[in-house]
Parts: C-alpha cells; structure tokens; sequence
C-alpha cells in the first residue's frame, strides 16, 4: 500500500464560535486521486484550504511527507490549485499564464517557455498557446489552468469544483482528462466537488463529509453498495431506505411490507436497511421471488439508456427503480399504475446506528 503524502492529524478549525471541521484524522496516499464531497457548509473546502495554507487550523496538525505545514504561507507549499474561478490572468495570454507560476521560482525565460509549450501540448492546446485566453472556450481555458498547475510538477494538485463551471458534455471530456493525467503522472488530486458522478467516475477513494466531520471514506462502489449511515445512503441518492421492526420469524415489518434480510437481528429490534435503485426488480404481473411488495407508478426520469421510475409504497415511501429502457418492455407505465416490486436480502444493507 502507498504511504500516505498528506496526513490531517486532529485538525480542527474553528470560525468563531463555529466548529467547521472537527478533530479530523485523514492520510492522503501519495499517488491517489481523493474526492471530497458532502453537502454546502460540510467542511469540504475549509479541509481543502487549510492544506493549501489559506485557512491556518485551529487545532491539530497537517504534514506533506513528514513535514508539518503549520504556518508554512501557501506559496512555500509546492500545493498548487485549480479553481472553480481557474483565476487565470486576462492580461496573459495561454503560455504566459502557463509561465507565471515557473517565472515565480526564478526559471529562466528559455526554459520555462519550453516548459509551458510542452505541458500546453501535452493538454492538446499547443496550438493555443499565443492566444488570449479570454478567446477561449470553457474547457481550453481549463486545460490552461491545469497545466499552469501541473507546469511546476508538484507531488500534490489541489482541484476546487474546477468542472463546475462547463457544460455537460465538456465535463465528462475533462473528467477523462483529469484521470489520464493523474494516472499517467502518479501525482496525487485531491478535488472538491458537489457532484457525485465526477467523484464516482474519477475518484479512488471517495470521503464524504458531514457538518464538520467524516462520516465515510472508501471506494466508490463501497459508498454507493455500503453507506455507513443514513446520511450517507441519503446523500448519495438513487437509494432506497426502509426501517421497521423485526418479528418472531425474523423478518423486518415495515410500512411497504416484511422482508427478509441475510443479517443477525433479535425479534423487536428496530431495523433501518438501504437498497440501491438499480437492484430492485419490476414486473407487471407477481414474480416468484423473495421480498416483494407492490407499489403505485408516480413519474419516470429517462436519461439516455436508463429510467429511473419513481413509486409510492404502502405507507408512503417513496421507492426509487433505475433499469435499462429496454427492459421496461411490455409494463405498463401510467401515472397511478400498480405494479410489483422485489429485491434479493442479499441486496439489502443493514444500516448502522
């Protein structure tokens, strides 16, 4: 296993009276790509600032390869970062900008032209690099802000919602962009995001993060099949969470029906369980499956190949089912449709807490 570049060690950072990150313990392994999400005022980008060096912690200590940070200013670092804004200068154009952060560290002008042109290209906007980046379009004048931060090759990079600000089609491309260069360099990312796709789809390891404190961290597929919480099944959406009793024959009553689970509960133990949308089945007519139960059709959301259909159970739950177009086949789809719903106690997690 990698050994960690970044460590948090009980770092605390209060505002005030506010306590907005509290005694976090968290190592960064060199060579890793790490998201942090969680909802506005989660501590996300106060955790993100204070190993930058804009935020100085309260409490506790941050070390970058053994080193503590505290009060190291941020130029002295080597954690450059990319911003939601990308902060480039309107005044430079693309290979100045890309120069800038080289001519700081005293390069000579030959060498951080060369430097700039190669890391331009290297982006695939060589042929850019004498335009003014307000000419520009969304994801050049990010690639530009990338290899600015890049150009200085340093162990970590510091990504501030960088994609937020590009259309749909752009951010999958620059997510595919993000990746191959993490992977291709081995220098450690470590972004900030409210969005769950680009976390999922870049991230190798995934902290999610709640009033302060983190309340997982892991791979994504862990996060998405085993939230550790309910908030954590809650946030990350597209899940089904269900809470009821256990009964003399061990299932969990609840408002949608009994179900059995794979899992130790005692008779009169209260039980919250999650499902994920996309292993809930669906048919028309009643399976010959376990856990079953029936519930009324209230809209659908179709993107692309998948839907996602949105249900009102027994007792007024809403039940989430996400399943390839073509599967949908021959049930019917009307508002107000009662259809039956089923999931293998395999699927199901039982929720601690």
């Amino acid at each position: 296993m990698a050994q960690p570049l970044v460590v948090f060690d009980n770092v605390v950072k209060r505002f005030g009276g506010f306590e907005a990150v509290k005694r976090m313990n968290l190592e960064i392994r060199e060579g890793e790509f790490l998201a942090l999400m969680g909802p506005s005022g989660c501590g996300k980008t106060t955790t993100l600032r204070m190993l930058a060096g804009l935020e100085q912690p309260t409490g506790g200590d941050i070390r970058l390869a053994g080193k503590s940070l505290l009060g190291v200013r941020p130029h002295e670092r080597d954690t450059p970062m990319v911003w939601q804004s990308l902060a480039l200068f309107p005044f430079l154009n693309a290979r100045e900008n890309v120069e800038f952060g080289l001519r700081m560290r005293g390069l000579d002008k030959p060498s951080r032209r060369r430097k700039a042109l190669d890391w331009l290209e290297r982006l695939g906007i060589g042929e850019f690099a004498e335009r003014d980046v307000n000419s520009l379009s969304g994801g050049q004048r990010q690639r530009v802000a990338l290899a600015r931060a890049l150009a200085t090759e340093p162990k970590i990079l510091l990504l501030d919602e960088p994609l937020s600000a590009l259309d749909a089609h752009l951010v999958i491309r620059m997510q595919a962009v993000l990746t191959k260069l993490q992977r291709e360099l081995g220098i450690t990312f470590v972004h900030v995001t409210h969005s769950q796709s680009e976390a999922f789809a870049m991230a190798d390891r995934v902290v999610i993060m709640s009033r302060g404190e983190i309340a997982q961290i892991g791979p994504a597929r862990d996060i998405y099949r085993t939230p550790a919480s309910r908030f954590v099944a809650e946030f990350v959406g597209r899940n089904n969470i269900f809470a009821g009793t256990v009964n003399g024959a061990g299932d969990v009553e609840t408002a949608a029906g009994a179900f059995t689970l794979d899992g130790k509960a005692r008779p009169g133990d209260k039980v919250s369980f999650v499902v994920a949308a996309d292993v809930v089945s669906l048919s028309a007519i009643r399976p010959a499956a376990r856990n079953v139960f029936t519930a009324q059709l209230i809209s659908e959301e179709f993107v692309g190949s998948m839907v996602t259909l949105f249900f009102e159970a027994p007792g007024g739950a809403e039940i989430k089912v996400q399943v390839q177009e073509r599967l949908l086949e021959g049930i019917p789809r009307e508002p107000g449709q009662l259809l039956f719903l089923s999931f293998d106690p395999s699927h199901a997690h039982i929720l601690k807490g």
